[in-house]
């Protein structure tokens, strides 16, 4: 196969012309439902890594609801049912600030049945609840990520994760791109091994865009740095027929073009790369960025805030949306589409004024015919507060796992479900 250089795009060409030769995931995996669970002891990973405010509230529900029916299959099943997931990032230590707490509160009203929480994921007290629990009967395991050794890896507390059950099931696509000891190292001393409804429904949508997608494919990138999504970028080069950038990154891409952008998000060291990219694209694919933009004086709904073009851009105001032109161009390309994939909002669309250029993109991709993909939480969040959530092809729980994936790269939680 010959020598893999360093270089980003080497590996990709490598990646993705094994993909096209072998596929992805999808056949090869064992799904719950091929499995007896009746009488098993059932750990299920899920993300429930949910939002709260500072009241600890739950403030989207999507990653347990888009759950349930893996749970509820495994309950039916007569399984003795673990669910464990991270929360936050603790350090290593246990925090009450972290607590699945809500969760559990949350997933009881939703399954309409109590769902007590074991005060830890692991030891003897957690041991006791299991060796009492009856056929259809479930446990929440408190947040992995209060030990440390889940996101080490640690062979010996992968051990005692896998000494909990006799059947594993991952349905946390959000965090199958980590090899943390809950999504990899556990699966090594568990016999059986499958993938929940939400990872298998995961893991079809996004092949479907990375193997055989519908043309035209017009992809659509936002968030704040281009920097956490080069190697999409370079991936989505080979195969989109339109990319539209928006957000925070866009405005690095317009200073590598010359555009002067005030006091807007630049990524001084991302700037050659926003220019080589540009240059790789030209005549292959067509690369839109924002012609207008919402600019205030400084971050606050509060400040005074006009619609500018990219020539007119005020040396001290900073750019926070794209604007009405902009929009218009992008829903023209988004309605063009057959095959859609959305990855970050178009501005800081948590705040009302610099939030409609977000919401006009989620409407044009909810009002579009083609099968769309919309991936990460901020996305996700978008298109539920646009109202437009059901009219999506597939809502991605996993915004780094779902970028991972459509670069190509093998995902160590969906690779560990690939057992004889």
């Amino acid at each position: 196969m010959g020598v893999l250089q360093s270089n980003g795009r080497t590996i990709f060409i490598f990646v993705w012309e094994k993909i096209k030769r072998e596929g992805v995931y999808g056949v090869t995996i064992k799904r719950i439902d091929q499995i007896d669970l009746k009488g098993k002891r059932v750990f299920i990973r899920v993300d429930f890594n949910v939002p709260l405010n500072e009241k600890n509230e739950i403030t989207d529900d999507t990653r347990i609801t888009l759950s349930l029916p893996t749970i509820r299959f495994a309950l039916e099943a007569g399984g003795k049912v673990m669910v464990a997931s991270h929360l936050g990032r603790p350090k290593g230590e246990r925090d009450s600030k972290y607590s699945l707490a809500p969760v559990a509160e949350r997933l009881s009203q939703l399954l309409e049945r109590r769902v007590p929480l074991a005060p830890d994921c692991i030891g003897e007290e957690v041991l006791r609840l299991i060796e009492v629990m009856k056929e259809g009967e479930i446990l929440l395991l408190e947040n992995l990520r209060f030990h440390p050794e889940e996101e080490k890896n640690d062979e010996a507390f992968s051990r005692e994760l896998a000494s909990l059950c006799e059947v594993y099931i991952n349905d946390a696509f959000g965090a199958a791109h980590r090899a943390h000891a809950s999504t990899e190292g556990m699966t090594r001393y568990v016999r059986t091994v499958a993938a929940g409804f939400l990872m298998m429904k995961e893991i079809g949508a996004l092949e479907k865009a990375l193997i055989h997608p519908e043309k035209p494919y017009v992809a659509i990138l936002g968030g704040a740095k281009v920097s956490d999504k080069i190697g999409v970028i370079e991936s989505l080069l080979d195969r989109v027929d339109t990319l539209l950038i928006g957000g925070g990154m866009a405005y690095t891409f317009l200073k590598g073009k010359g555009i002067e952008v005030g006091r807007s998000l630049v990524e001084e060291d991302q700037i050659e790369f926003s220019v080589q990219l540009l240059k790789r694209g030209e005549g292959r694919i067509k690369l839109l960025l924002p012609i207008d933009h919402i600019a205030a004086e400084k971050m606050d709904p509060q400040a005074s805030r006009k619609i500018v073009r990219n020539d007119s851009i005020p040396q001290n105001w900073i750019c926070l949306d794209i604007g009405p032109e902009t929009v218009k161009v992008f829903s023209e390309e988004i309605e063009k589409a057959k095959t859609l994939f959305w990855n970050g909002p178009m501005g800081v669309f948590e705040m009302e004024p610099f939030s409609q250029g977000t919401y006009a993109i989620a409407r044009a991709v909810a009002n579009s015919s083609a099968f769309s993909i919309v991936g990460g939480g901020d996305s996700i969040a978008a298109v539920r507060k646009a109202g437009v959530a059901e009219k999506i092809g597939h809502l991605s729980t996993g915004g780094g796992a779902s970028l991972e994936f459509i670069e190509g790269k093998r995902l160590p939680g969906i690779e560990a479900l690939r057992k004889d």
